[in-house]
Parts: C-alpha cells; sequence; structure tokens
C-alpha cells in the first residue's frame, strides 16, 4: 500500500516537469534504496518514463541509509539541513545524487494532494494550520534554546554569557597586541644596543 501511494505521488509530477522526465530517461534501469532505520526499505527504480517503488531486499545501485526525517530534509531544499552523519551513502553517489534532484522536483504539493480528498477550501485551510504550526514551534524551539542557555549562563553559571566571553576574548586580543608590540620594541632596542 505505501509502495503504490508513493508511485503515484512520484508518478503524478512527472509530466509537469521537463527536467524529471529527462533525468528519469537518464536513470533507465538504475535504482535506489532508501533504508529508514528501524521502519522499512524502499527501492525507487526508474523504467526511463516512470518509477516504481517497491519495498524488497533486490540490490540497488546506490544505498541511503538514515532516519525518517534526514532522509525527508535530504529531499528538501537545503541538504545542509541534515547533519553530519545522520545520513550514510553507498554505492554510486553521483547516481544518489541524480535521485535526490529528481526526488525535490517531484515533491508533491501536500495542499494540493489534500485538495483532491477534500476539496480546494478544507486542504488550504488544513495546509494554513500545518504552516502556522510549524511556524510556533521553530518560534517554541528557539525561544526554548534562548531560555535554556540565559539559565545556564546566569542562573547556574555553567556556560559563560555570550557578552562576557565576547568581553574576554577582546582583553585576550588586547593583551596579545601588547606582548607582540612590546616584542618588537624589545627587539629594536636589542637591534641599537647591538648597533655601534
Amino acid at each position: 500500500m505505501l509502495s503504490a501511494t508513493l508511485d503515484n505521488l512520484l508518478n503524478r509530477g512527472l509530466p509537469r516537469s521537463p527536467r524529471a522526465r529527462q533525468l528519469c530517461a537518464e536513470l533507465e534501469g538504475r535504482s535506489i534504496a532508501l533504508e529508514i532505520r528501524a521502519i522499512t526499505r524502499l527501492r525507487v527504480a526508474s523504467t526511463g518514463h516512470t518509477l516504481s517503488v517497491t519495498r524488497d531486499d533486490a540490490p540497488a545501485d546506490a544505498t541511503l541509509t538514515g532516519g525518517l526525517l534526514s532522509l525527508l530534509a535530504l529531499a528538501g531544499e537545503s541538504a545542509d539541513a541534515v547533519l553530519p552523519g545522520e545520513v550514510a551513502i553507498g554505492g554510486d553517489a553521483q547516481l544518489a545524487q541524480k535521485f535526490r534532484e529528481l526526488a525535490r522536483l517531484l515533491r508533491p504539493d501536500l495542499e494540493e494532494e489534500l485538495s483532491l480528498l477534500l476539496g480546494d477550501v478544507p486542504a488550504h485551510q488544513l495546509g494554513r494550520l500545518a504552516r502556522l504550526t510549524l511556524h510556533w514551534s521553530r518560534r517554541a524551539a528557539g525561544t526554548t534554546l534562548e531560555n535554556l542557555a540565559e539559565y545556564l549562563g546566569h542562573e547556574r553559571a555553567d556556560l559563560v554569557p555570550r557578552n562576557e566571553g565576547e568581553q574576554f576574548l577582546r582583553g585576550v586580543d588586547a593583551v596579545r597586541e601588547g606582548v607582540d608590540r612590546l616584542a618588537a620594541r624589545i627587539e629594536l632596542l636589542s637591534a641599537r644596543r647591538g648597533a655601534p
């Protein structure tokens, strides 16, 4: 059921993107395995005109292994969102990069997909709710991190507060510059003393 749903989602976007069709043709006969830790293993193969998603242990040309969220982030706008070591790439890395580009091009618009099931207005409202929830959760996470840093820096004194750390580093730089000037002056005086 999962593989058939993914088949439909990916192949529905192929006719809309010339670059995706071109990549699909280039990848004909090639496949990539997505090993989602503790969940499942999916193999995505190109027939040249469509993509097929299967849950099997057949060999693949490239393999991506990682957690579900890490693999989803890899298909997002920026792969920098994935922490180093979160996703392991095996096999042909250039092929994996082409499949990543194809996944980005075929990424479904969830609001559009929901509108096919529920209609335009409910799908838009659910999409809006999801965006607001995501925005709120990001703000809440940022505020929580700021509060935690402030608590650890000011209340418990486990961390140095940013302004105190920057002030300390400026002091270290000033002392280093003073020592460098003093060393240059001593060198100059030594050179003068040694000269007749």
